[in-house]
């Protein structure tokens, strides 16, 4: 039944469903992999991860359970649970998925199904085993023997140098990791809302079909112009001080936006909003955008995301003339307070890790003023966001 398996998997964070489990069963049923841990392990990964992200979850786990197995028979022996865990894994089940066992004839059905499975598996290799005593007996390779005793251990069809799960191909995307800009991407995408404008240059094939058939057959093409992305964006970064240790990732992050998002403008500030932003931080002291103009320029259906690590002192927030580098007549909390009054939907996206917030007040702070929306700047911080935008 693969019940303990499942039970590791969910251990380890792998969200996998009865559902899920039942199609690796009638998988095996049909021997779609049979007798070969390695293929078991690509059929096994396909049912039950629906998500690249687990990948790296899910080789853990398969690790930890599976440890010192090459062939299916040691599995077998271990896949009939005792009354123990027959109650853990019923524990581990949502009453929907209950409902579905009882309705499949109940855990003592699926049980009974397995255990002919189990026979006829045995007695394949029994008979296997002779077939290879036998043919062992009429000579070995010498050239192969040699090797053997020249290295120990031959290094023969069924020993493999290392395990696929072993390799973990698939780590760095993982929710926990740093980003790259293919990652990014791919979170970004999240932040969507498409529509149909411009020229009509794509073939509209429901329509070309209807029209045609209503014309008696005689061709007659239609066009209609190409679903493209309509989501805005107000990008501001956070740039210098303590951002300089997050140059690499947030360049990155900036690279991602500009072809995911084809309506975004992007400003540069340091530690906090004030009256003035810039583009170029090359001309930041002698070409400054005015905030207002911002304010007043970008319609309120745009998506306004800042990028910084909110580490300041919390006067630089608080009070007039906190900034570190001129004199600001109103607070930094009054122009956030601007922003998310005037536009709909803001976030605040935060480098460093999360599990270090709530030791700065500036960062509690500026959590407070973005009504809670700061997420942290890896995979699953960047998907919430985009989420939470989409809205």
């Amino acid at each position: 039944m693969l019940i303990n398996f499942f039970l590791t998997l969910r251990k380890y964070k792998v969200p996998v469903t009865l559902r899920e489990l039942m199609d690796l069963l009638g998988a095996l049923q049909h021997r779609i992999a049979y007798a070969d841990i390695d293929d078991f392990y690509l059929l096994s990964r396909t049912c039950l991860v629906k998500d690249e992200k687990n990948y790296d979850k899910f080789d853990r786990a398969f690790a930890a359970y599976f440890k010192g197995l090459e062939d299916l028979h040691g599995l077998l022996e271990s896949l009939i649970p005792d009354e123990w865990l027959r109650r853990e894994f019923e524990k581990s089940l949502t009453p929907e998925e209950l409902e579905k066992i009882k309705s499949l004839g109940g855990l003592e059905k699926l049980i009974e199904a397995f255990q002919k499975a189990r026979q006829e598996e045995e007695e394949r290799r029994q008979a296997e085993e002779g077939k290879q005593g036998k043919e062992g007996q009429e000579g070995d390779d010498p050239e192969q023997m040699g090797r053997k005793g020249a290295g120990g251990k031959g290094k023969g069809k069924k020993q493999k140098a290392k395990k696929v799960w072993d390799q973990r191909q698939y780590k760095n995307l993982d929710d926990s990791v740093e980003l790259g800009t293919r990652n990014i991407k791919m979170a970004l995408r999240r932040l969507r809302k498409f529509a149909r404008t411009g020229k009509e240059e794509e073939l509209d094939m429901p329509d070309t079909i209807r029209s045609t058939a209503n014309n008696g057959g005689v061709l007659d093409i239609k066009m209609r112009p190409e679903r493209k992305n309509t989501v805005k964006v107000l990008l501001f970064f956070d740039i210098g001080g303590s951002m300089d240790a997050h140059v690499k990732i947030c360049e990155e992050l900036f690279s991602a936006t500009r072809t995911e998002f084809k309506h975004m403008a992007s400003f540069y500030f340091h530690n906090f909003i004030y009256e003035s932003v810039w583009k170029d931080n090359r001309r930041r002291m002698n070409e400054r955008i005015p905030t207002f103009e911002i304010l007043n320029k970008y319609a309120r259906d745009y998506k306004v995301v800042f990028v910084g690590d909110a580490t300041m002192a919390p006067y630089e927030i608080t009070h007039a003339g906190g900034s570190v580098e001129h004199w600001n007549e109103e607070p930094g909390a009054l122009w956030i307070s601007r922003f998310t009054n005037s536009y709909e939907k803001l976030a605040w996206i935060n480098p460093t890790p999360q599990e270090t917030w709530e030791y700065s007040n500036s960062v509690g702070m500026t959590r407070d003023l973005v009504n809670g929306q700061m997420y942290p700047l890896t995979i699953r911080g960047l998907e919430e966001s985009m989420n939470y935008l989409s809205k």
